[in-house]
């Protein structure tokens, strides 16, 4: 029971009962008188001065603690996983994980370099789908960019083969000039003996051997000193990297194997209803069947391509109908393993697709 009051004013006994200013909240609190009954009474007054004693040691230690709206995620005692993968992913340190949802994983009748729907496919001998547009001017640019990187290889071949004539030109140059200078420091007469060494050491004619071989102190400290390296003809400069020399085979981007022109095969999709164009296929979500069961096809469906006629059937029909006989069933062709070619997938959203859908990106990592 709450008696709003002004601080700093005191209600003083009325019949009997006790008034107390709790100075903290800035309200009266009205205590029980202690009663004069038996044990029953008393055990009741106890309980309930406890109970009164405690809610008011709660109010006065709520103005030290922060309230419950005013608690941060770092304020617990604990570093709990979420914070730390939170504080991870805002450091941009250490290795990144995601999990890719239906909306990050292509259809299966879409490019592999656009990433949009087919106007023109083909397909790799491992079950790429391609644009035909998009792998042609691929496979043209890599040959240009092999081509260019081979004309840098030879270029800086030709280089270093320059730079090994020079080294032996210089020295052979240098076992040259050593040898006339050794041929020069050869004494053209006998000495004699009996002259003292500075008599002989004044005359012209008279020369010490070996007197310009081995070089002086002054060289040696001359040699030992480092150059001025802010001088503008002193200053080092770093090689070249060493080239390695490329690989004339043009691969495919997404399986890394060689791919040549003519291992492409069109692909002829069988629409689902053939008197939509392409724009209003592009917007249903079911757009080929198979060429024959006629079932729908999606990235639910394993599906193959076959080589002779470029027509796309289920797995499920390849195992069921065709494998029997092998005959192409649009053009009445023979077939081989090879001319079946099972269409890689983009995936569903789902671990049991069989497609990875776990992103990683590895950055550098702070250890103590």
């Amino acid at each position: 029971m709450e008696e709003p009051g002004p601080k700093g004013t005191e209600n003083c006994g009325v019949l009997g009962e006790k008034r107390t200013r709790v100075a903290l909240t800035g309200t009266f609190r009205l205590l029980l008188p202690f009663p004069e009954g038996g044990k029953e009474e008393r055990r009741i007054y106890q309980v309930r001065r406890g109970a009164q004693l405690k809610k008011q040691r709660r109010n006065e230690e709520s103005f030290v603690r922060m309230t419950r709206h005013g608690k941060n995620c770092t304020a617990g005692a604990v570093y709990t996983y979420h914070e730390k993968k939170k504080d991870t992913a805002a450091s941009g340190y250490g290795t990144q994980n995601i999990r890719l949802s239906r909306d990050a994983v292509k259809d299966f009748d879409c490019c592999c370099l656009s990433l949009q729907p087919c106007h023109d496919p083909v397909v790799t001998p491992d079950g790429y789908l391609y644009e035909r547009e998009a792998i042609l001017e691929y496979i043209l640019h890599q040959k240009k960019e092999i081509a260019r990187q081979m004309k840098a290889y030879e270029k800086q071949r030709g280089a270093r083969r320059e730079e090994q004539k020079e080294l032996q030109r210089a020295a052979a140059q240098d076992q040259v000039r050593g040898f006339l200078e050794k041929e020069a420091a050869i004494v053209s007469r006998p000495l004699n003996p009996f002259t003292p060494k500075a008599a002989s050491g004044n005359s012209p004619d008279d020369a010490r051997p070996g007197s310009s071989a081995g070089p002086t102190s002054k060289d040696k400290d001359k040699d030992k000193a480092l150059p001025s390296f802010w001088i503008p003809s002193l200053t080092p400069e770093a090689k070249a990297t060493k080239l390695e020399k490329p690989s004339r085979i043009v691969t495919c981007p997404m399986s890394g194997k060689p791919l040549r022109m003519s291992d492409l095969t069109p692909v002829r999709f069988t629409p689902l209803d053939s008197s939509v164009d392409r724009v209003g296929l592009i917007t249903r979500s079911e757009r080929y069947v198979c060429a024959v069961t006629r079932d729908s096809l999606s990235n639910a469906t394993p599906c193959a391509v076959l080589r002779p006629s470029g027509a796309v059937v289920t797995l499920e029909c390849v195992e069921k109908l065709i494998r029997k006989d092998m005959v192409d069933p649009v053009n009445g062709e023979k077939l081989t393993d090879r001319d079946i070619i099972v269409l890689q997938r983009g995936g569903t959203g789902f671990a049991g697709s069989g497609v990875k859908l776990q992103a990683e990106k590895s950055r550098p990592v702070m250890q103590a």
